[in-house]
């Protein structure tokens, strides 16, 4: 009879596939000091297993239901109506009717009672399922209970509880359910107690919710509640709602929607006291639990009843810190325009290189910005750091503002010597042979890395790895080459202040960027349409290509007219260009070289949009359009009042602009081709732990740090479970959106546009590159999926190099995340592109086909 039914004190915290996640939680609140819980019992999974187990219509209909997809509506609710009514119509397992008929007896079958379900897959820190199984409140007789029990057996398969087990990856077949039966409790008062603010996600902040009567007025949305904060003990917001309506519980059974006295109804529904009460009772449960909780509350005879609990699900880890200090982390997926997590391979390899103080969360980067924030220096180095994203400067404005971070005392930081970056070029003079030769020593050293990692394996490799790293950090953090790079961007501030302060021009310098010599990202675009040109004249291995899904599709072109022409102008393009990729800075991701059929639709795409030696004319015309741009402002300034001092000035400064910008792309092209040479020698030995069994699949090392997989190389051994962890994790995270900016109470703190006469349909967002496109919006979430026309908008969470083949086709860009001086905004400027980035939620605002104007110059999109 045990296993069948278990009292909420009998339960063992091992026991979620006998009583789901509500149950669970249930059994361990009623087992806490002062935790006042209803009593009650759950029938457990067993109960539900006795009456679908002999069924086969229900397993046939089950099978079924696997093979569909989300989308599939009309049948996903055709196959569960019928579930339900077998599961409905099923008789109880009489020794199930036995164990529940016990159990009403000891604790009264004369009482109400709520029938609440409690899935396996239920309010668990990584999905909570809220909703989505149903409750029947104040059911009184025990025919009655039985039959309920039935209907929550039934709502398992309600259509909203199948799309959501589908969308979030769950088996059908290994989801159960039990039901909770509890005493029912007639409240004058009830709620919901979030122990972390759910707007912001501080976790000091705790949030309650409450409405007169029963909490299903509240959870149905029929009225709203008074909102109350706490924070450290004292009530710190209220906000009263007007509470028009409320739902009651009869002695009958059932209940009844009653209107409220219009006297009543703006009152507080809890006192200030009680509020403060409710507050320290969330807290202790928090605490048992060990994360912040969401709390079903109801109160009744001065006595708050917890009727439920489960984690908040949507909260954003806060990064881990060693000390009870304040903290501000800032995203580094933002900076580098890839905001997917990472896996702990990638992290590990990003970790080793940077000599940043990072934080992990959520599979994602963080720097620790606090040391910064604590000095009148760091800060105002630190607000220009990053100041071209405005949401990230307003947001450290705000916690300069509140004096989150306090500044030491008496600071002795001298200021900064503020030699400008162009009186460094000074020295060097502004020669453009300065990047050739930078770029020249950065190949060399690549070419000489491929050379002497081939004998290199086992440990050794590893220890090789690290030694070579210093190297790649020597040239990723060379003086000269960060001079280069700064100085151009110098150059480009420089340029768009003076222009718009003496001629009344705006981002002037977006039009000097395009095409300029040495963007080796922006090459690689233009390169696409000259493989296109190879192939436009086959018909044969067009029609070929349009077929291909296969890796392997290169060695069947031969067999094509043109087909060898074909094959080498791809395996040209992916020497140069193969080890980049959507997300690169993730050394796990796919490089192009390991999946050249990323690349087929985008040439496919270029022979359909575009006439032959496009790639050089696109060059050339926006050449044109900078050295015209140059030659109308120079004439423009000479009419000024000092005029020829301003104008000189000025071409200097456009000098600098168009010898050294392209280079800002470079560093990273070096980083990644050093990447992509550590990964293929990576999988070599991965191949060889998959060969004896220590792994099941040579991507399980991606799921370890690199020093993880040094000692696994070292010892051939590993736990198994580690790789199946992290596997879940990585899927996790993939559903949060990290904040831009966090602090270590886990608040997300936003910062904004201050924009003024904006047109109604407008969407404010940072302008990157000037001039202003209509056109058909493309909202493209995964590059490989991309269809795109001559014309089309390319609307998208962020865009990192890999996306630049994209960007020949399109007619302008809208991103959510990015600055000034980001991948997408100087590919967009070379390619002279109106881009807008940093568009808070583009790709949900947005809608794919809409017809949208991008104003790159003023920064706002329009939907037409």
């Amino acid at each position: 009879m045990r296993s069948l039914v278990l009292g909420f004190q009998e339960m063992e915290k091992t026991q979620l596939l006998l009583v789901g996640g509500k149950g669970l939680n249930l059994g361990e609140l009623s087992k806490m000091e002062g935790i006042q819980v209803p009593e009650g019992f759950c029938v457990t999974t067993v109960g539900f297993q006795k009456v679908i187990e002999q069924n086969e219509t229900y397993h046939a209909l089950l099978d079924r239901l696997t093979l569909l997809k989300a989308e599939d509506r009309d049948q996903i609710g055709e196959i569960s109506r019928k579930i339900r009514q077998i599961i409905m119509e099923a008789e109880m397992p009489s020794d199930v009717a036995k164990a529940v008929t016990h159990y009403l007896s000891q604790f009264g079958d004369e009482h109400a009672y709520a029938v609440r379900s409690s899935a396996t897959a239920e309010d668990l820190p990584h999905a909570s399922f809220a909703g989505q199984q149903d409750t029947y409140l104040n059911i009184i007789g025990k025919e009655a209970i039985m039959q309920h029990i039935s209907k929550c057996w039934a709502s398992l398969f309600t259509d909203r509880a199948v799309i959501y087990r589908m969308q979030n990856g769950f088996d059908h077949s290994q989801v159960y359910l039990s039901v909770i039966v509890q005493r029912m409790v007639f409240p004058q008062a009830s709620g919901i107690v979030f122990t972390a603010d759910p707007i912001t996600s501080n976790r000091k902040l705790l949030s309650i919710d409450a409405s007169f009567g029963l909490g299903e007025a509240l959870v149905s949305g029929l009225v709203s509640a008074d909102c109350y904060q706490v924070q450290e003990g004292e009530i710190v917001n209220k906000r009263i709602a007007a509470k028009k309506l409320a739902i009651y519980g009869l002695k009958e059974g059932g209940t009844v929607t009653t209107q409220i006295d219009p006297d009543q109804q703006k009152t507080q529904t809890l006192t200030d006291q009680q509020i403060l009460q409710l507050a320290r009772i969330g807290r202790q449960i928090e605490g048992y639990f060990g994360h912040p909780q969401d709390i079903e509350w109801c109160l009744a005879d001065d006595t708050f009843y917890i009727v439920q609990s489960r984690p908040i699900t949507t909260l954003y880890p806060i990064p881990e810190a060693n000390d009870q200090e304040n903290h501000v982390y800032v995203s580094v997926g933002h900076q580098q325009m890839m905001t997917d997590p990472i896996k702990p391979l990638g992290l590990s390899f990003y970790l080793l290189i940077t000599p940043a103080p990072m934080r992990k969360a959520g599979g994602r980067l963080f720097v620790d910005v606090a040391p910064r924030l604590a000095t009148p220096v760091g800060r105002e180095a630190l607000i220009n750091a990053l100041g071209s994203d405005p949401l990230i400067k307003g947001a450290l404005m705000t916690i300069i503002e509140r004096d989150f971070i306090k500044l030491l005392p008496n600071d002795q930081t001298a200021p900064i010597p503020s030699r400008s970056i162009t009186d460094m070029l000074a020295q060097f003079g502004n020669d453009p042979t300065i990047v050739s030769d930078l770029i020249k020593r950065s190949q060399a050293s690549i070419e000489e890395l491929k050379q002497n990692i081939q004998a290199k394996s086992g440990t050794d490799l590893f220890d090789f790895i690290l030694e070579d790293i210093q190297q790649l950090k020597k040239i990723l953090f060379d003086p000269q080459s960060s001079a280069v790079f700064m100085a151009a961007m110098n150059a480009t501030s420089w340029i768009n202040e003076n222009m718009n302060e003496w001629l009344g021009e705006k981002n002037a310098a977006f039009t000097l960027s395009q095409s300029v010599p040495n963007n080796i990202t922006s090459e690689m675009g233009l390169a696409l349409l000259d493989v296109a040109d190879v192939i436009r004249p086959y018909p044969e291995v067009i029609a070929y290509l349009q077929h291909a899904k296969e890796d392997n599709f290169l060695d069947e072109l031969v067999k094509f007219d043109g087909g060898r022409e074909t094959q080498d102008a791809i395996y040209d393009y992916l020497s140069k260009y193969g080890m980049r990729c959507t997300g690169e800075i993730d050394i796990t991701k796919t490089r192009w070289s390991e999946k050249p059929i990323t690349l087929v639709p985008i040439i496919l795409g270029n022979i359909k949009n575009f006439e032959p030696d496009a790639g050089n004319r696109k060059f050339e015309q926006g050449r044109q359009e900078a050295l015209e741009k140059e030659q109308e402002l120079i004439d423009r300034l000479k009419q000024l009042p000092d005029g020829e001092q301003k104008a000189k000035e000025a071409k200097r400064m456009i000098d600098i602009i168009r010898n050294f910008i392209g280079y800002r792309e470079y560093p990273k092209y070096g980083m990644v081709s050093r990447y992509f040479v550590y990964k293929q020698a990576l999988l070599k030995e991965a191949e060889q732990l998959f060969q004896e069994g220590v792994i099941h699949d040579k991507e399980d090392i991606y799921y370890l740090t690199f020093e993880e997989l040094h000692e696994v190389i070292r010892t051939n051994k590993l736990d198994d479970q580690i790789i199946k962890k992290r596997i879940g994790d990585y899927k996790f995270y993939g559903k949060l959106t990290p904040p831009r900016v966090i602090t270590s109470d886990g608040e997300i703190i936003a910062g904004e546009y201050k924009r003024e006469n904006l047109p109604a349909n407008a969407i404010a967002g940072l302008p990157v590159s000037s001039g202003v496109i209509e056109g058909r919006a493309r909202v493209i979430l995964n590059m490989e999926k991309a269809d795109l026309d001559d014309g089309d908008i390319l609307v998208t969470p962020f865009t990192d190099p890999g996306w630049t083949p994209l960007f020949v086709s399109i007619k302008g860009l809208v991103t959510e995340v990015g600055g000034l001086m980001t991948h997408g905004a100087v590919i967009a400027r070379e390619y002279g592109l109106p881009a807008v980035v940093g568009v808070e939620n583009a790709t949900k605002r947005i809608k794919d086909g809409q017809r949208i104007r991008v104003h790159g110059t003023e920064g706002y999109v329009e939907i037409l």
